[in-house]
């Protein structure tokens, strides 16, 4: 039950990913202000573009990993993805005009991918070995 549990919530992650990426191709600078960076682009959209192509994959690649039933390659994805929301939440915080309030998308997605990584590979790892 916790794995279903666990699965869903990795699930609706992968789905708001994939939104978010869409956003960031298709509405750069409403994007831009939810993430919580100022980007003075000129009408220069590409790190708005590298962006959401990067968030798009993310959340397509879990998505698929789940429909296809690929739970201990979900739990190294996301247990190894963590990286990205680790390194996001330091580069908004670097910023003097952020605070934690713009942080806490990040903290979130650490926390989600961790959490649900860890316990995933844990799950089917000891699943294997009985």
């Amino acid at each position: 039950m916790t794995q279903k549990i666990l699965i869903t919530i990795a699930f609706l992650t992968g789905l708001g990913m994939i939104f978010i990426g869409a956003r960031f191709l298709l509405a750069p600078q409403v994007a831009e202000a939810g993430y919580g960076i100022h980007f003075n682009a000129h009408g220069d959209f590409s790190f708005h573009y590298i962006k959401g192509i990067r968030d798009l994959f993310t959340g397509l690649l879990i998505c698929i990993l789940i429909l296809s039933r690929q739970i201990k390659d979900l739990g190294i994805t996301l247990l190894i993805g963590t990286i990205i929301p680790v390194t996001d939440m330091l580069i908004v915080l670097c910023k003097d005009y952020n605070g934690v309030v713009q942080a806490i998308p990040h903290i979130t997605a650490i926390l989600v991918c961790s959490l649900i990584g860890t316990t995933l590979l844990i799950n089917t790892t000891s699943k294997k070995s009985i």
